[in-house]
């Protein structure tokens, strides 16, 4: 990685950590992140399984 890289990545990681997400973009991601590692292991689960599953435990 060159000095240029590292600076534009370090710019990137700081600009990151001002971001703040909503309720909704988390519970988003929290069941983005469910469905990709379900689905990695067993390819029959499906996103309305997910959303379902969620929805049933207020998340």
């Amino acid at each position: 990685m060159t000095r240029q890289d590292h600076e534009a990545l370090a710019f990137l990681i700081e600009e990151a950590k001002k971001v703040s997400m909503t309720d909704a973009e988390v519970a988003e991601q929290r069941r983005s992140f469910a469905y990709g590692n379900s689905a990695f292991e067993n390819p029959m689960i499906t996103k309305e399984m997910i959303k379902q599953e969620a929805d049933k435990l207020g998340l």
